[in-house]
């Protein structure tokens, strides 16, 4: 067999192994992450596992896509030099899609908490200034009568004075 159906067959061993570790592993250690941030075990199980199948889906999917080599390979170095370069391809690749999948889950996470909280996530800084009231002209439609001083008495509810003495 030619150098080239060696590396070919090296590169789909390793990558296809290292997908199914990673994907076992995710899917194992991420579990408990999930039941957290959806808090329902029944949907963190059907989440994990649609995860590890679209996990499968782009990974495999780059691998295979990958794989072509349009150049010679005319010594054995050279063949372990691109498959070094694909396999780092394909790490990188995995990463990608790990840390793609946690920011996701835990921009979700943050949300959902934000909505169950109780109390805002910073105390209030301070408060707006209110401005003065504002006197209305007795007379003007919706005034009310002014008040008395404390101590003496205040008009009449009819908003006539009563008699001379009389409150």
């Amino acid at each position: 067999m030619d150098i080239k159906v060696w590396m070919y067959l090296g590169y789909l061993a390793i990558s296809i192994g290292l997908t199914i570790w990673v994907a076992s592993t995710l899917s194992r250690n991420g579990l408990v992450f999930l039941e957290e941030v959806f808090d329902d075990i029944r949907l963190a199980k059907a989440v994990n596992s649609l995860l590890v199948v679209g996990f499968y889906l782009l990974n495999l999917g780059y691998v295979t896509v990958a794989m072509k080599h349009g150049g010679d390979l005319p010594t054995a170095s050279r063949a372990m030099e691109e498959l070094s370069k694909k396999i780092g391809l394909v790490l990188l690749v995995l990463g990608a899609l790990h840390f793609f999948n946690v920011f996701a889950l835990n921009r979700y996470r943050r949300g959902r908490q934000r909505q169950l909280a109780t109390r805002p996530p910073l105390p209030p800084a301070g408060r707006l200034p209110m401005a003065p009231p504002v006197a209305v002209p007795v007379g003007y439609p919706g005034a009310q009568p002014p008040m008395a001083p404390p101590g003496q008495p205040g008009p009449h509810p009819s908003g006539h004075p009563g008699p001379a003495g009389l409150p």
